[in-house]
């Protein structure tokens, strides 16, 4: 029987090893997909270190994954054998539950569950998935460039698009890492006046390079006033990991504004009277469906977007795992496969 590789982990907490699988067939509404490239992303520590209880084990992480339909399963429609394809975290719609037609995908309880986590992901050289959870995915997009996009793209696309703001307003990127550096890229082709704020200024010529058109330097003073003295932020897209920080620039909202929260740091405190006074607010974004990995796709193909990684074999997906967790990756970390 023909045969597959796979970098899983064996228990939470576990480190990767390789394994060698006989190549699954799709069952119903399901293709087969040879994997091109995987994005490593930080929630993919949910899986990793076993922080979501019930998971199952040995179990194959990636949720950033683009690569070629090899083989359909019964009763899938619309799709071919040849066809470049995307997965990102949606693993797939029931059609019934309303869940994903309320835009709550994730608080649905059916089988489809989330790639990489309730379902094998894309540390591999092939992987199953559900035919609703796959995203058109262009030849003339590279492989390795674009599989972040499923992830960290479609997640600062979404929360751009949905923070209120219009052309020509005001919009600050905080953070210029594996999130920022993309969201800079996306707000200033969506025609906002761009912001980039982070710590230090070893990043402003990279920022500006990107499109934003001015920089904060968080470190050399309040990032909450300066955003007021150009008239305060329409959004802002948090993308750190630190709740301090986060909390130090919400002040820069301006009337009407919003927070979009994208970068996880658990509790977060903010000034109820500051929101009250601006009728500002605070919101948390996460990823998105299938549709939405095509529109950020094709967004990014059409305005030259593209993540800047650090690229790793397959067999080598433990350092990169931990290359990624690091901190220190510039920005992203891809997964290149040879199947």
């Amino acid at each position: 029987m023909l045969k597959m590789r796979a970098m899983s982990v064996p228990e939470p907490g576990g480190r990767f090893r390789m394994e060698e699988r006989d190549l699954p067939d799709p069952g119903d509404h399901e293709v087969r997909i040879r994997i091109q490239a995987c994005g490593v992303c930080h929630s993919d520590s949910i899986t990793v270190e076993g922080h979501m209880p019930g998971l199952s084990y040995p179990r194959i992480p990636g949720h950033e994954v683009i690569g070629v339909i090899d083989a359909l399963g019964p009763d899938v429609k619309g799709w071919s054998v040849g066809a470049r394809v995307g997965v990102g975290w949606f693993g797939g719609s029931c059609g019934y539950c309303g869940h994903c037609r309320r835009g709550d995908a994730f608080a649905c309880e059916n089988i489809h569950g989330a790639t990489g986590l309730t379902r094998d992901g894309g540390y591999a050289t092939h992987m199953l998935a559900l035919a609703s959870a796959l995203a058109h995915v262009s030849e003339a997009l590279d492989p390795v460039e674009s599989a972040p996009l499923l992830c960290a793209g479609i997640t600062t696309f979404n929360a751009l698009r949905n923070c209120g703001a219009k052309p020509g307003d005001l919009v600050a990127i905080h953070g210029v890492g594996g999130l920022g550096h993309l969201g800079i890229q996306f707000a200033a082709r969506q025609g906002f006046r761009t912001v980039a704020v982070n710590r230090g200024r070893d990043k402003e010529a990279l920022a500006r390079s990107l499109g934003a058109h001015d920089y904060v330097d968080s470190e050399a003073g309040d990032p909450a006033q300066a955003l007021q003295a150009m008239g305060g932020a329409k959004a802002i897209i948090a993308t750190v990991t630190n709740g301090k920080a986060m909390q130090a620039i919400a002040g820069g909202l301006g009337v009407n504004g919003t927070m979009m929260v994208i970068g996880a740091v658990g509790a977060l405190t903010v000034d109820s009277l500051e929101l009250l006074g601006k009728r500002a607010s605070v919101r948390g974004w996460y990823s998105g469906t299938a549709v939405d990995s095509e529109d950020t796709l094709l967004f990014s193909q059409f305005n030259n977007i593209a993540s800047m990684n650090e690229i790793f074999p397959l067999e080598d997906a433990q350092a990169a795992y931990d290359r990624m967790m690091s901190g220190k990756a510039r920005f992203r970390v891809v997964l290149k496969i040879d199947s």
